[in-house]
């Protein structure tokens, strides 16, 4: 006789919708605790943050005419590798602002100059703090006393590191203009900043921008007076004339290669940037309201677990 196989069935767990928002609605009042527990902690942080402040100054290169050189003249410069146009030639400045900004060996120079580790130090700028209903109550509650003794290296480097985050710089593609910009807490730190960097900056730039004409200038001087070329002469003259032309004109102005179109201005005191408080306490009251759901499930799953294993047991 030929034994038949019944059919065997795989007993699996469903979800079961009911159930889960049955177990959700049980422990409302749970969630609701741990949602209003999170969504406090959030509004004290956001109470505690004091308002931030960003102030900008927007640069256009200078357009001074470029100085025009013989063909001969212009094909010793193109040989090598000179740039005789007005304002700075073909310099990406937007891009030596960025490297410049992010160079600590530069920052380093500025920041023992001005002194601004002591510029952004907490006992300097808190005055100028402002909060949100001015709940600085708050904000001197949870705010530490402890002063760490740090070395003077240290202290640099920590200055390095906070203003990365408070400069930064950028460029509209199509006007070319330049944007240099602060964000801070302290609205009149902000627009010192600016002030000192744009100027050390453009000095440093100037700086390297002249000492390259110089060395070219030398040059071209020591190959004249070795020429005896007639024509040769006269392209070294129109160049080295081109040259002095373009050191010139690229120092006119209150900054090399570049002018201010806007100036830096303190901003006003409703004109925040951050933080976003109101955002700030949403997420952490969405996220309060998942995590406790999870938390309620995760002890279901423990609870259920433990009940199956003393079912087994028996």
């Amino acid at each position: 006789m030929q034994e038949t196989n019944a059919p065997q069935y795989i007993e699996e767990d469903e979800i079961d919708l009911r159930e889960l928002f049955s177990t959700i609605w049980e422990s409302k009042f749970t969630i609701a605790v741990f949602a209003l527990l999170i969504t406090s902690f959030a509004l004290l942080y956001a109470l505690k943050k004091p308002n931030v402040y960003t102030s900008s100054t927007v640069l256009i290169l200078k357009e001074n005419s470029k100085p025009s050189i013989g063909g001969g003249a212009a094909a010793m410069a193109a040989m090598a590798g000179i740039s005789l146009g007005g304002g700075g030639g073909g310099i990406d400045i937007a891009g030596l602002f960025k490297n410049l900004l992010s160079d600590y060996s530069f920052n380093k120079n500025i920041i023992e100059k001005h002194k601004i580790d002591n510029m952004l130090s907490i006992e300097k700028i808190e005055k100028n703090f402002i909060f949100a209903a001015d709940k600085r109550e708050v904000y001197n509650f949870f705010k530490s006393n402890s002063k760490e003794e740090i070395d003077k290296e240290e202290i640099v480097f920590e200055t390095y590191k906070q203003l990365k985050n408070i400069l930064s710089t950028s460029t509209d593609k199509e006007s070319g203009a330049i944007t240099l910009s602060a964000k801070f807490e302290d609205r009149f730190v902000t627009k010192k900043l600016l002030e000192i960097y744009l100027k050390e900056m453009s000095d440093y730039i100037k700086i390297l921008d002249l000492k390259e004409i110089d060395e070219q200038v030398a040059y071209y001087e020591k190959e004249l007076y070795g020429s005896k070329n007639i024509d040769l002469k006269s392209n070294i003259n129109e160049l080295l004339s081109t040259l002095v032309k373009k050191k010139v004109l690229s120092q006119a102005g209150e900054f090399y290669m570049v002018k201010q179109l806007t100036k830096p201005q303190v901003a006003y005191v409703k004109d925040k940037a951050g933080p976003k408080r109101a955002l700030i306490i949403i997420v952490a009251f969405i996220t309060s309201i998942i995590l406790g759901i999870f938390f309620i499930f995760f002890r279901e799953f423990i609870k259920n677990s433990d009940e199956r294993d003393s079912e087994l047991s028996f």
